[in-house]
């Protein structure tokens, strides 16, 4: 694939002009150079986490569950990756699947089912 201008420059030029493009919906080519940046530097969350959101925008839930796995594989608590992972694996029609990850996520979020909830999820 042909380099273009946006992919040139330092990874904090690279990294603005992602996010500047990610802002505009312009999730592919946003995407495009998140790429380089995560190549760049994997051990950091924020690149590879922005990348999996360009990826579930653009409907490439393949690509966008590979990265949120990762991302989850160097921060097990990051809520907002295991949420993203729980819907991604929902539009891909992988419900069963995505509930444990959508539990965890509220759970991590702070948000716990009322003793009325518990109540009616145990009489189910």
């Amino acid at each position: 694939m042909e380099s273009t201008y946006y992919e040139y420059g330092t990874a904090a030029e690279r990294w603005d002009r992602a996010l500047m493009f990610f802002d505009a919906k312009e999730y592919v080519t946003a995407a495009r150079i998140l790429g380089g940046l995560v190549e760049e530097v994997p051990e950091q969350v924020a690149p590879r986490l922005l990348l999996a959101r360009a990826y579930y925008h653009s409907a490439r839930l393949r690509k966008a569950e590979t990265e949120l796995l990762a991302v989850l594989e160097r921060d097990p608590v990051e809520h907002y990756a295991r949420l993203m992972l729980g819907r991604t694996l929902e539009r891909q029609g992988r419900s069963e699947e995505a509930t444990p990850h959508l539990r965890l996520a509220a759970a991590l979020a702070g948000e716990f089912p009322d003793e009325g909830d518990r109540e009616e999820s145990a009489a189910a």
